[in-house]
């Protein structure tokens, strides 16, 4: 599902990974992210996508909201499952969005 986001300026945050084929508990704190992550003051929406490379796109309102979720506890422990588990790499970029546009039949 595409994230319906407000008119611009914000932020995106793009998470790129590789997966490890160990997959136990992944599913589960994947979505527990997405949940905690849209309760969070700031977060504008998130999308995602999974084949052999994935990618998670969250979108925020402002660095300060981004900073916060990356120190939330929960959200620390699972980077830390990911590192030591899950993800064979990954790479996470920043992006000022200034304009977007889109289209729908």
């Amino acid at each position: 599902m595409i994230a319906r986001t407000p008119p611009p300026p914000y932020y995106a945050v793009i998470f790129t990974s590789v997966r490890t084929s160990v997959n136990p508990g992944y599913n589960e704190m994947a979505e527990k992210m997405i949940v905690l992550a849209s309760l969070q003051e700031g977060f504008l929406g998130v999308e995602s996508a999974r084949e052999e490379l994935g990618i998670t796109v969250s979108y925020w309102r402002d660095l300060e909201s981004i900073k916060k979720w990356k120190a939330h506890a929960e959200h620390t422990v699972a980077r830390e499952k990911g590192r030591k588990i899950w993800y064979q790499s990954f790479k996470t970029r920043i992006a000022f969005v200034e304009r977007d546009y889109e289209f729908e039949k």
